[in-house]
């Protein structure tokens, strides 16, 4: 399953500017592999990235993958037992860093809507950028992709800080009415089917927000 780790944080316990919060961050832990392993790893990450975005995911094999890299079938499987696990490797990457910089962003700045307003576009840009990725694994997964746990901190931290705002309305269902637009596979039939722009979907989203908390 992609991404397994989180972040898992009291927004009640660390209310003062979430402080701490590196202390809660789950990650899983790796062998340390040879210099020539992880080049050989990046090398095929980049690889597959770019042809992806090129042909499509669904359009790339295995077999092509190895070849534009320049690396043997054996090594690329010793790296990604098949095309999803590829999928989820590159996923990683980015939620992780998406998570790195939420967590500097909670540590900096003390203004819960601007942070929410920033939050929710960094999140959108993760899910266009993702979206190949994000749709196929949800065809290929029966969880449904807002329940895995690399996508429910999202809504932890939505509802997190709208808590910081002091709303009188439902945050739950304020929370719930941000995080289900996020969904790649929402964006996507917004973006394909309604020909909404991304940049169209990411001012709906921001007015959203602005009616939701007023």
């Amino acid at each position: 399953m992609y991404l397994r780790y989180c972040i898992d944080y009291n927004w009640m316990e660390y209310s003062d500017r979430f402080r701490a919060m590196d202390d809660n961050i789950l990650f899983t832990t790796a062998r340390p592999t040879r210099a020539d392993a992880v080049k050989n790893r990046e090398l095929l990450l980049d690889t597959a990235r770019r042809l992806f975005d090129e042909q499509g995911v669904e359009a790339v094999s295995m077999s092509a993958l190895a070849e534009a890299a320049g690396v043997g079938k054996g090594t690329l499987y010793r790296h990604f037992t098949s095309k999803s696990d590829l999928c989820e490797a590159l996923l990683d990457a980015d939620q992780r860093a998406l998570q790195e910089l939420t967590l500097q962003r909670l540590r900096s700045s003390g203004d819960a809507l601007d942070t929410l307003r920033w939050f929710l576009l960094e999140v959108a840009g993760f899910a266009e950028r993702n979206s190949p990725l994000l749709c196929t694994n949800s065809r290929n997964d029966p969880q449904p992709m807002l329940q895995l746990p690399a996508h429910r901190w999202w809504r932890q931290t939505i509802r997190g800080l709208l808590q910081q705002l002091a709303l009188t309305s439902d945050i739950d269902y304020t929370a719930d009415v941000l995080y289900v637009m996020l969904d790649a596979n929402i964006m996507s039939f917004q973006h394909r089917a309604l020909g909404y722009s991304y940049a169209r979907i990411r001012e709906g989203l921001l007015a959203t927000l602005e009616r939701l908390v007023a």
